[in-house]
C-alpha cells in the first residue's frame, strides 16, 4: 500500500520537533553537550524542511526556516566557544611543554566566551521570539501548511526525488572543488560539508519510506560531514590561536606556533581521508 507524502513528511517533522523541544530544559540547566544537541536538532529540522519544501506552501516554511536559522546562529556562538575550549584543553594535554599560563589563557578565554553566549541563549529561550517559534513548530505538527496536491503524491516518489536532488547537489560541489584555487578551497570544502549534512538529514528522514538505499546514503553522507567537520574545526582553531598570538608576548610566540602546527597537521590528516569518503557519489543512485 502506498503512503501519501504529506503525512510521511509530517511524521518525520513531528519527531524532529520533539527532539528539539526536549533539549530546551537541558540547555537551561547547562547540562553537558546540551547546546550542541539543541543546535543539531535545530539544524536538522531546518534542513529537512528545506529538502522537502515542495510538500508545503513555501512562504510559511521559509519564514519558519528563517527563525530556525536565527536560533541555530545563537546556539552556534556558544557551541563554537565550547568546542574551542575542549579542543585547547586537549591540545595542552598533548603538548605539556607549552607554558601553563598560555594554556590557561586559551582555555579560560573560551570558557568565558561560552558562559557569556550561554547566558544569551537562556535569555532568548525566555523571550517572545522563541515563544513564537515554539508555537510555529507545534503548528507544524497539528496544522501543517501542506500543498494538498503534492502532499497526496506517493511518498516513495517524493522522498526519492528529494534524496536524489540533494545527492546530485553534493556531487556537483565535489566535482567542482578541484578547480578552486588555494584561497577558496577551505570555503569550498565547507560548502561540501554543509551539503553532505543536508543529504544526511534528507536521507535519514527517508529511511522508513525508502529503506536500505536511504540508510546507506545517510551513513556515507555522515562520513563526509564528519571528516570535513574535523577539517573545519582545525582551521577555525588555527584562526583562533593566531588571534591570541597576535596579542601575546613575544616570548610565547614559539608555543603558539607549536599549537598552530598541531592543528595544521590535524587538518591535513582530515583531508587525507576525504577522497575515500566521497567515492560513493560515483555510484548510480537507485530507488
Amino acid at each position: 500500500m502506498s503512503t501519501a507524502a504529506g503525512p510521511a513528511v509530517v511524521a518525520v517533522l513531528d519527531d524532529d520537533v520533539d527532539r528539539l523541544l526536549a533539549t530546551e530544559p537541558r540547555v537551561r540547566a547547562d547540562e553537558y553537550d546540551s547546546v550542541h544537541q539543541m543546535r543539531v536538532a535545530t539544524r536538522r529540522l531546518r534542513s529537512v524542511l528545506r529538502s522537502y519544501r515542495g510538500v508545503f506552501h513555501r512562504a510559511d516554511i521559509d519564514a519558519l526556516r528563517g527563525e530556525l536559522r536565527w536560533l541555530a546562529t545563537l546556539l552556534g556562538t556558544a557551541r563554537d566557544a565550547e568546542v574551542r575550549a575542549e579542543r585547547f584543553a586537549a591540545l595542552l594535554e598533548a603538548y605539556p611543554e607549552v607554558e601553563n599560563h598560555l594554556g590557561h589563557r586559551l582555555v579560560n578565554a573560551e570558557r568565558a566566551a561560552y558562559s557569556e553566549a550561554h547566558g544569551v541563549v537562556v535569555e532568548v529561550l525566555d523571550g517572545d521570539r522563541y515563544a513564537r517559534l515554539r508555537t510555529g513548530l507545534q503548528r507544524l505538527r497539528t496544522d501543517p501548511p501542506l500543498r494538498h496536491k503534492v502532499a497526496a503524491r506517493d511518498a516513495h516518489k517524493v522522498f526519492f526525488a528529494a534524496v536524489r536532488a540533494d545527492r546530485e547537489r553534493l556531487a556537483a560541489l565535489v566535482r567542482a572543488e578541484p578547480e578552486a584555487d588555494d584561497a577558496d578551497r577551505v570555503e569550498c570544502l565547507h560548502e561540501i560539508r554543509k551539503a553532505a549534512k543536508r543529504l544526511r538529514y534528507c536521507a535519514e528522514a527517508a529511511r522508513d519510506v525508502l529503506d536500505g538505499p536511504a540508510a546507506e546514503i545517510a551513513r556515507n553522507a555522515k562520513k563526509v560531514q564528519t571528516v570535513l567537520g574535523d577539517h573545519r574545526d582545525a582551521i577555525e582553531a588555527i584562526a583562533a590561536i593566531a588571534t591570541y598570538a597576535a596579542h601575546a608576548r613575544s616570548t610565547d610566540a614559539l608555543a603558539y606556533e607549536r599549537l598552530i602546527g598541531a592543528e595544521a597537521d590535524t587538518a591535513r590528516k582530515a583531508l587525507d581521508r576525504y577522497p575515500a569518503n566521497v567515492a560513493f557519489l560515483q555510484d548510480e543512485y537507485r530507488p
